[in-house]
C-alpha cells in the first residue's frame, strides 16, 4: 500500500470515527435506554482518541512534505443525470494542521467534561453533540469540495446552537440560541450564494480546480478578478457570522450560557475559527481579489477596536473572554487581508490552545481571585491604561458609557434584524400549522396548549417594548428535551 493511500483512509478514519460513535450511542440511546457515563465517556473518548491518532499522522507526513496537495476521493454521494456530489477530502499543509487541532481539543474537552457534568441530566446528550460536531468540524477542515464544506459547516452550527440551549430549561440559554441560530441563518446567505456563485463560475464544486492545484496558499485562482472578488465576498459573509466579526459578532457573549465545556470548544478554541480557516482556504482567491482582502482586513480592524473596548468595559470572566476572542479573531482577519497567511494559520493555532485552557480554567479562576484578595486583605483597583490617562476624562467616561451600552449595536440588532426574522418564523409557523391541520382535518389547533413553534418573548425585547418571538416546546424551532437528543437515564442537579 503506496503512501497516499495510507494517508487517505487515514483521514477518511478521522472524520470517520466520531460519526459513528455518535450513531451508536444515538441508536442505542433512542431504540433502547441511555447508557450510562462511563459507557457513553469511554466510547466517544475512543472515537475521539483515534480521530486525534489519525490526524497526528497524516499532519506528520505533511509537514515532511509541505508540498504536499493530497485529493481523496471517498466516494459519490449522490448522483444526477448530468451532476455528481463527490465526497472529496483535501489533505494538505493546512487541512491536517486543523485536522489536529480540532481532534486534540475535542479530545481535551470530552476527558474534562467527564467530571464537569458528571450525574448531569444531559450527560449523554452533551457527548452525543460532541461526537457530531467533531464529524462536522472535521469534515468542514479536510473538505476537498464545497458540498462538503457546506455539510461540515451546517453540522457545526446545528450542534452549536443545540448546545447553546444545553440548559432548555431555562429561558436566558433558550433566548440565546434563538439569537445564535438567526445570526447563523443570515449570514449562512453568504455561504450558500457563495456555493451557487462558485458552480456557476467554475463549474466544479472542487476546491482544486478553483484555487488551482498549487500547495497552500498559492499564487491565485483560477478565475478572474471580477469573479474571485465576489466570491470572496460571498463567502466573506459565512465568515463574519460564524467568527462573530463586526457588525454580526454580538451573539458570541451570549453563546457563553451554555455550559463551561461547550464554551471552550466552540466560542474559544475551535468553531469560532471556523470563518478564519475558509478565509484561509481561499488564500489563493484573495490574492486574486485585492478589494476583498482589504474588506476582510477592514473588518477585522473594526472587530477588534470594537471588542477590545466593549471588553474592557465588562465585569464578568466570559463575557470579557468572549471579547477577547473577537478581537483576536479580528486580528487574524486584518492578516489574511495583509497576505500574511502563515502567521495567521500560527495565531488561530496558538489562539485556539490559550483560550481553550482560559475558558475551561474560568470558574477556578475566579475562586482563586477570592483566594487571593482574601489573603492580602483586598487587593488594589486596577490601574487604568496609557490611553485613559492621556485621554481627557470626559471623553473617557464617554467611551466607557458607549462600552457598556456596547455601542447601542445589540440594541439595533435586537429591534431592525433578530426581531423582524423571528416574527416571521412566527407567522410562518403558523401558516404550517394551519396547512397541516388542514391536511389532517382536524382543524386550527394554533391556539392551544402546546403553541406555535416560535411565541413572543424568548428575545429581549426590542427598544419599542415589543417582546421577540421565543421558541416553544411544540414547534418547529423548539428548543426543548423534544429538538435535542435527551438523556432518560442519568439526572442530577442543573449546573448555573
Amino acid at each position: 500500500m503506496s503512501l497516499p493511500e495510507i494517508l487517505a483512509r487515514l483521514a477518511a478514519l478521522a472524520v470517520v470515527a466520531p460519526a459513528v460513535a455518535f450513531a451508536a450511542l444515538g441508536a442505542f440511546t433512542l431504540l433502547l435506554r441511555a447508557p450510562s457515563e462511563r459507557v457513553v465517556s469511554r466510547v466517544v473518548l475512543a472515537a475521539l482518541t483515534l480521530s486525534a491518532l489519525s490526524s497526528l499522522v497524516v499532519w506528520g507526513c505533511a509537514v515532511i512534505a509541505p508540498d504536499a496537495f493530497l485529493a481523496v476521493d471517498v466516494g459519490h454521494w449522490f448522483k444526477t443525470r448530468e451532476y455528481e456530489f463527490d465526497l472529496v477530502l483535501l489533505i494538505d499543509r493546512l487541512s491536517s494542521t486543523m485536522m489536529l487541532l480540532v481532534s486534540l481539543i475535542a479530545l481535551v474537552v470530552g476527558r474534562f467534561s467527564i467530571a464537569y457534568l458528571h450525574r448531569e441530566a444531559g450527560f449523554t446528550r452533551f457527548f452525543l453533540l460532541l461526537s457530531l460536531f467533531a464529524t462536522g468540524m472535521l469534515a468542514l477542515v479536510s473538505a476537498g469540495t464545497v458540498d462538503v464544506f457546506f455539510a461540515g459547516w451546517e453540522l457545526v452550527g446545528v450542534t452549536s446552537v443545540l448546545l447553546v440551549a444545553f440548559f432548555h430549561e431555562r429561558a436566558a440559554p433558550a433566548r440565546a440560541a434563538a439569537r445564535v441560530y438567526v445570526t447563523y441563518r443570515l449570514c449562512d446567505i453568504g455561504l450558500l450564494v457563495g456555493v451557487v456563485l462558485m458552480h456557476e463560475l467554475a463549474h466544479s464544486s472542487h476546491f482544486e480546480a478553483v484555487l488551482g492545484g498549487e500547495a497552500w496558499p498559492g499564487t491565485g485562482a483560477a478565475l478572474g478578478q471580477g469573479g474571485a472578488t465576489a466570491l470572496a465576498l460571498c463567502f466573506l459573509v459565512a465568515a463574519m457570522g460564524k467568527s462573530a466579526q463586526f457588525p454580526v459578532g454580538s451573539w458570541l457573549p451570549r453563546a457563553m450560557e451554555g455550559p463551561t465545556p461547550s464554551s471552550a470548544l466552540f466560542y474559544g478554541a475551535i468553531s469560532v475559527h471556523a470563518g478564519v480557516y475558509l478565509l484561509l482556504r481561499l488564500a489563493p482567491l484573495l490574492q486574486s481579489a485585492p478589494a476583498a482582502s482589504a474588506v476582510v482586513a477592514v473588518v477585522g480592524a473594526l472587530t477588534a477596536v470594537y471588542a477590545t473596548l466593549v471588553g474592557r468595559a465588562q465585569s464578568d470572566v466570559k463575557s470579557a473572554l468572549a471579547h477577547a476572542t473577537m478581537s483576536q479573531v479580528g486580528i487574524m482577519f486584518i492578516e489574511i487581508g495583509l497576505g500574511f497567511y502563515q502567521l495567521a494559520l500560527v495565531h488561530l493555532f496558538a489562539h485556539a490552545c490559550l483560550r481553550c485552557l482560559q475558558l475551561l480554567r474560568a470558574p477556578s479562576a475566579l475562586r482563586d481571585a477570592q483566594d487571593i484578595r482574601s489573603a492580602h486583605e483586598g487587593a488594589p483597583l486596577p490601574q487604568l491604561g496609557l490611553a485613559a490617562r492621556l485621554l481627557p476624562a470626559r471623553l473617557v467616561r464617554r467611551v466607557y458609557w458607549l462600552a457598556l451600552e456596547r455601542f447601542h449595536l445589540e440594541a439595533l440588532q435586537e429591534r431592525f434584524v433578530a426581531a423582524p426574522v423571528m416574527r416571521l418564523g412566527q407567522r410562518l409557523d403558523r401558516v404550517e400549522r394551519r396547512l397541516v391541520a388542514t391536511l389532517a382535518g382536524v382543524g386550527d389547533r394554533s391556539g392551544e396548549g402546546g403553541g406555535g413553534g416560535v411565541a413572543r418573548g424568548a428575545l429581549p425585547a426590542g427598544e419599542g417594548g415589543e417582546g421577540v418571538a421565543r421558541p416553544s416546546s411544540g414547534g418547529a424551532m423548539a428548543l426543548s428535551s423534544r429538538s435535542v437528543l435527551s438523556d432518560s437515564r442519568d439526572a442530577g442537579e442543573v449546573r448555573s
